[in-house]
């Protein structure tokens, strides 16, 4: 369901009140066993996807003890095409280290793992993620699986989303499902009959601080690399509006027996 992600996108002005009119139930983590650290999985396509969506409700499990784990399946090279500064491969590297940053400022404690597949490529690589996900299941270690919405919009999102569905049905694990460029290309009225099953993770200010601590550690994506068109920000302020709320939605799918 590729869509036109361009320009300033529907405004946060459009957002805030009908997220704050949502009669939508509070997100609660799964009971998990005695015994063991609880484990969440995340299947993202590019580096700063976990933070943008989930760094807060990530940040709020790691404080309670949870394990993250997470996998990307592209280094996020593809970002700046035509960049007059900065090669794929020098920001490929970049991009890996600001991850590594913004995990740091979330205390989150966990494997992390680098498929370094094609961004914007991963249309036709769809079972090497598949495969990925599945492997990440194996050991049935895992509680929670977190990924991008199956209908984000942006290809690469959304088949991280389908690899992320299909491994946890077949494994028995609940899903979680996050919008992110959904927020840029939907309105209320387009998205809401598609959210029935949303649930709300409520944000404290100091949650809300180290998120934006951790999202500014993408400095490639916050900031323009330089002066020409190619070289601006993908993340303008009227995008990260979007991502410091007090608040981040969910989308849950509860675990089928295996």
């Amino acid at each position: 369901m590729s869509q036109v992600i361009a320009g300033a996108g529907t405004p946060e002005t459009h957002w805030r009140p009908w997220l704050a009119g949502l009669a939508a139930p509070t997100a609660v983590p799964p009971a998990t066993p005695p015994g063991r650290a609880p484990r969440v999985l995340v299947l993202v396509a590019h580096p700063d996807d976990e933070v943008l969506g989930a760094g807060g409700l990530l940040h709020g499990l790691a404080r309670r003890g949870w394990r993250v784990d997470v996998v990307w399946a592209t280094d996020g090279e593809a970002s700046h095409p035509g960049s007059t500064v900065v090669s794929g491969a020098e920001l490929a590297r970049r991009r890996r280290e600001e991850s590594v940053q913004a995990r740091d400022v979330l205390g989150l404690d966990g494997t992390t793992t680098w498929l370094a597949l094609p961004d914007s490529g991963l249309l036709g690589r769809e079972a090497d993620v598949a495969a990925a996900a599945d492997r990440a299941l194996q050991d049935g270690g895992v509680d929670l699986v977190l990924a991008p919405w199956r209908e984000d919009g942006h290809p690469d999102h959304e088949v991280c989303g389908r690899a992320a569905a299909r491994a946890a049905a077949r494994h028995g694990v609940p899903l979680w499902e996050v919008p992110i460029w959904a927020w840029h290309w939907g309105t209320a009225d387009v998205l809401a009959p598609r959210w029935s099953h949303a649930h709300l993770v409520a944000l404290d200010e100091a949650t809300r601080t180290v998120k934006a601590a951790a999202v500014a550690q993408f400095v490639t994506q916050v900031r323009p690399l330089g002066p020409a068109a190619a070289d601006r920000a993908v993340l303008p302020p009227e995008v990260l509006a979007r991502f410091a709320r007090d608040v981040e939605l969910v989308l849950v799918t509860p675990a089928v027996p295996s």
